[in-house]
């Protein structure tokens, strides 16, 4: 059920590792870059929280998280495949925020998961496996660059803007991997079906 938190997290690093230089690329001058870096803790600090409480009262037919799953894979898969085609800075903070709109907009609903899955005694399990994936997926975002080197791609092969390719083809496997595994885990571990109490509850909420 937590393989799509490899996606999410792998997203994140990319990020971390590569916006700065992209924005250089694209002609951010230094003191720029931590301002257009913004659109991460300003979507954590807007859209988690907002995100929380509305998966808390969703009643859909596709269940309460997943709604919010395939909206944020969809913005964060957007985000990933076009980010190394842009071609002004605008674009590229533009895409920034509609990718950590997306990522921010699966991540509170992913956490919940956990504790509506699964029973009080794995919860640290579930919790600790979401760690684990952190790690794990920023850790190959970052080597992922330099594999695609070892394996024979050209370092110093850029595009019209200065980009290099290998950031090309490490964004589009993000693309993949992040919507691929938040559907992978939806199909896997589908949500249960609400409890009449519950049911209740979300209908009589202001």
């Amino acid at each position: 059920m937590n393989l799509g938190f490899l996606g999410l997290q792998f997203s994140f690093g990319l990020q971390q590792g590569n916006m700065a230089p992209i924005y250089s690329y694209l002609g951010a001058s230094e003191a720029q870059i931590p301002l257009l870096q913004l659109a991460g803790p300003m979507t954590g600090l807007l859209i988690q929280p907002l995100i929380g409480a509305m998966s808390d009262r969703t009643d859909s037919r596709w269940g309460r998280r997943t709604p919010y799953f395939l909206i944020g894979a969809v913005l964060c898969a957007l985000g990933l495949f076009f980010m190394p085609l842009s071609s002004s800075l605008l674009m590229a903070v533009s895409l920034l925020w509609i990718l950590d709109a997306g990522n921010n907009i699966t991540m509170e609903p992913y956490r919940a998961y956990v504790s509506d899955r699964l029973d009080g005694s794995q919860h640290n399990i579930g919790f600790l496996t979401q760690s684990a994936f952190t790690g794990l997926a920023q850790m190959l975002a970052f080597l992922t660059p330099s594999i695609l080197v070892w394996a024979g791609m050209n370092p110093d092969w850029v595009d019209g803007h200065n980009i290099p390719y290998t950031a090309r083809i490490v964004f589009m496997i993000g693309a993949v991997l992040s919507f691929a595994t938040i559907v992978w885990s939806i199909k896997r571990v589908p949500e249960l079906p609400l409890a009449p109490e519950e049911r209740a509850r979300i209908a009589a909420a202001p």
